[in-house]
């Protein structure tokens, strides 16, 4: 009886130091939540949500993620993001976190870290934009849209001048500034959701805006003029819900984009387009996220509901492996310096 009680006390205490690696469930999965750290290119994850006190251990194993971004300049930190749970971050690569007490437990739907400077970092919460120099000690707010039901949904850096960002509205518009958030001014409207933003790591005059229901667009000058960037996905019939695009840096002509229905790659800066092959017992299961490989592009992860896939040839073949959570993957990070380091985030499915 003595060990029965003692091997049940050594478990609860792994599962709150987020140590343990949980299985899926058919319950409400309550605690399957957070981050899973990934240390082998996919083929196994752990929950990673330990939040040290002086007193009982903490951690957000039930938290739904919104969104998350990795530090340009340290892959140990990352921000955290999680549906009605505040931001929490690390500087361990996920072993330890902590949370950002001011910001409480809105839901933050996009982040941003300072290029330049690790300290400052910038969030929106709703309509609203902070700012944090302290690192996210202390808060400002930096922008406020008249429109209460308007949500900020992308934000984005300028790799170049540090002084220079952008956010997207849920009506559409895309809102710059030229002072570091000090004053702003609309630059464009898409009439659509912005959802997402991102800056081309090799030349910031590039932009591109992932928009609901429109697909991609992209820029040339900052932001200022716009055209459509729809081609490939256009070409092979995989609709306008885009999921994510990836660039790379010192690789400018390759782009991969991925929506909900498959993946397409470009390695002329979007002249001509190959899709690539995906298993077909699962071209309709819906794709959640993407992930390549910067230093060997023919490695490729995504991720559906309830599986994630591995590719080591650029798409020819494809490897299997069950997630152990009853979330649904909705989104991966890659170590930019360490490839075979990833993490995901899951969110809760909805009730049946």
């Amino acid at each position: 009886m003595i060990n029965k009680v003692l091997f049940l006390l050594i478990i609860f205490s792994l599962a709150l130091t987020g140590c343990i690696q949980t299985k899926s469930s058919t319950g409400t999965g309550a605690i399957d939540g957070g981050v899973f750290r990934s240390i082998d290119k996919g083929a196994t994850w752990q929950q990673k949500v330990l939040i040290p006190t002086a007193g009982r251990p903490g951690n957000f194993s039930g938290a739904n993620i919104m969104t998350w971004v990795m530090d340009p300049q340290d892959s140990q930190a990352i921000y955290y993001a999680g549906i009605g749970a505040g931001l929490f971050y690390t500087y361990d690569g996920a072993n330890t976190w902590r949370k950002a007490g001011e910001l409480g437990n809105n839901t933050i739907r996009a982040i941003g870290v300072d290029p330049f400077d690790k300290c400052t970092i910038f969030i929106t919460i709703g309509n609203r934009v902070f700012k944090s120099d302290d690192c996210s000690r202390t808060w400002k707010q930096m922008y406020f849209d008249n429109q209460t039901k308007i949500t900020i949904n992308a934000l984005a850096l300028d790799h170049f001048n540090e002084n220079h960002l952008y956010i997207g509205l849920s009506r559409g518009d895309l809102v710059k500034s030229l002072d570091a958030g000090e004053s702003w001014q609309t630059v464009h409207r898409f009439n659509a959701r912005i959802d997402k933003l991102l800056i081309d790591p090799d030349d910031s005059r590039v932009m591109y805006a992932l928009v609901s229901k429109k697909g991609v667009f992209k820029s040339s000058d900052q932001g200022e003029n716009w055209e459509s960037f729809n081609d490939g996905l256009k070409e092979h019939k995989l609709g306008t819900a885009v999921k994510d695009l990836i660039l790379f840096k010192d690789n400018p002509t390759m782009i991969f984009i991925a929506t909900n229905l498959g993946i397409v790659r470009s390695s002329d800066a979007g002249e001509t387009w190959e899709q690539i092959e995906l298993i077909p017992a699962e071209k309709k299961t819906a794709l959640n996220a993407l992930a390549v490989n910067p230093k060997d592009t023919k490695e490729i992860f995504y991720v559906t509901n309830n599986t994630f896939f591995r590719s080591s040839d650029g798409g020819e073949n494809w490897q299997t492996i069950k997630l152990n959570t009853s979330r649904a993957g909705r989104t991966l990070l890659i170590n930019p310096n360490k490839p075979e380091i990833m993490y995901l985030g899951v969110r809760a499915l909805p009730k049946k």
